[in-house]
């Protein structure tokens, strides 16, 4: 079993209102692809390509919870949760990305909305994570001015149908990947790998943000907070020119978003490292103030730290950035950085477990942004669970490397608290094992165990010792997973 090194020595609480819940997304887990009207999405295409994706995996079905949405909402309520953050299908609101909503798709997420809050638990929406309506990239996606305003109707339609019962709206999960991986590097839907393309989406995606805010606001009636979630990039200068390959990455992965979204402007270090790529003439007149919207909250994903360095040349480049090379790059303008294997341990991506990381980027965003919340809306890691059977014919998964993990994460959280950091809450990835994009099904993140065959679902290890936290607000000792007695261990068939 794992130890803790430098574990406090007292219990470490987190202030009653202090917001602990679990995160997933549509097309990760709902399955019913081309059921009640849903359109195709980007990742419909993209995971039916052959090559795409590990075992030409699809999330047809995924965990299927379009279909088990009562029992998965008692699985929440069974784990304490205090908020669910999930996404919505564009597809499903709008099977082509415009026009009247598909009213089968929108009760399917005010049936989810009500279902919270009938349990107590406070639903997060996110607009937009990852699955744009294929038809809107067969004209362009994210390289077309027109998808902002179709995202901007897009956010009032679903603002006007839950805009009474949603706590936390959220515009964007992780533009960084839908553009840089999307349109450069070729990872992630649509696959494209354009450099040009890709600052285009980055621009366009920010502008997207701003209108639906603009939208939200005029349409919602219970006083929501407004949000973007980020996925920020932490990063370890290594050798000489350590410094600027640090300066170069962190335009492009952090400051690329939130320049326009909290200062208002571009970088211009950005806009000079880039020159070579594009002249930015897709920036409008008008475009950052729409861009630069007030925020209740700033999301931020954190999963490992990324280390590079200026490229010599000569050596073989190094390109251990966290993603999958399918042939392009998500660094447009920044050739000469190579991406440095990082020492163990790692998760099962193969990501470096550094939860000090956590503590640097909480730090780090609230000097920047003094006066700005912040929220960790997602926080987890993949690794080879194994479910085992018990004497009596129940399950188990023993996930240690997990409770260490988030364990690890959840202190240096709580020492960014202490330190004056204005940190609302923490959302774990993910509730359950899901579609991994590109990685498809070899991958779990999961607290929650899912049998892709049976749909069966079994509450891990890191699963109860989650509950205990959310329950208490205290991050529990390793010891509670011995004291457990078989009746805590809640099993959803």
């Amino acid at each position: 079993m794992p130890t803790f090194p430098n574990d406090p020595a007292q219990p470490l609480t987190f202030p009653a209102d202090f917001v602990l819940g679990s995160a997933t997304a549509s097309y990760q887990i709902e399955g019913a692809a081309t059921e009640d009207g849903r359109g195709p999405s980007i990742w419909d295409t993209f995971s039916h390509t052959p090559g795409k994706t590990w075992n030409g995996d699809t999330g047809d079905v995924a965990a299927d919870h379009y279909h088990r949405l009562e029992d998965d909402l008692d699985l929440m309520a069974s784990l304490g949760l205090r908020a669910y953050r999930f996404s919505i299908a564009w597809p499903r609101v709008q099977p082509t990305g415009r026009g009247p909503a598909n009213p089968k798709g929108l009760d399917f997420y005010s049936r989810l909305v009500d279902g919270l809050l009938d349990r107590g638990i406070a639903p997060v929406a996110t607009l937009y994570h990852w699955d744009l309506p294929q038809a809107l990239e067969d004209t362009g996606g994210w390289t077309n001015r027109a998808t902002t305003d179709a995202f901007a109707d897009y956010a009032r339609t679903v603002g006007e149908a839950l805009g009474d019962r949603v706590a936390i709206w959220t515009t964007l999960n992780e533009p960084w990947c839908s553009a840089y991986l999307g349109y450069g590097a070729g990872a992630h839907a649509p696959g494209r790998t354009d450099g040009a393309a890709a600052l285009t989406a980055v621009h366009h995606l920010n502008l997207a943000h701003g209108l639906a805010v603009q939208q939200l606001r005029a349409v919602t009636t219970n006083d929501p907070q407004y949000s973007v979630t980020l996925n920020f990039h932490v990063l370890r200068g290594r050798g000489d020119g350590g410094e600027e390959a640090v300066r170069r990455i962190d335009a492009l992965a952090n400051r690329s978003f939130t320049d326009p979204m909290l200062r208002g402007h571009y970088p211009a270090d950005l806009i000079e490292d880039t020159a070579a790529v594009t002249d930015w003439a897709f920036v409008q007149d008008g475009d950052l103030a729409r861009i630069h919207q007030p925020l209740d909250l700033l999301g931020v994903n954190y999963y490992a730290t990324t280390a590079v360095r200026l490229w010599d040349g000569a050596t073989a480049r190094q390109n251990h950035d966290g993603h999958k090379d399918m042939g392009g790059s998500p660094w447009p303008g920044s050739p000469q950085v190579e991406f440095v294997e990082q020492p163990g341990p790692h998760t099962a991506m193969g990501w470096n477990i550094d939860p000090d990381g956590l503590e640097e980027l909480l730090l780090d965003l609230h000097a920047q942004f003094p006066d700005q919340p912040l929220v960790v809306t997602e926080n987890g890691a993949a690794f080879d669970d194994r479910v085992t059977v018990r004497a009596d014919g129940t399950y188990a998964v023993r996930d240690p490397e997990r409770v260490d993990y988030l364990r690890r994460h959840l202190t240096a959280a709580h020492r960014a608290l202490s330190s004056g950091v204005d940190l609302r809450g923490y959302f774990v990835w993910s509730l359950m094992d899901n579609f991994e994009w590109g990685y498809g099904y070899s991958k779990r993140f999961g607290i929650v165990h899912v049998d892709y065959e049976t749909q069966r679902r079994t509450l891990k290890d890191s699963a109860l010792w989650y509950r205990d936290l959310a329950v208490t607000g205290t991050i529990p000792p390793l010891p509670a997973l011995h004291v457990a007695d078989s009746s805590s261990r809640i099993q959803v068939g």
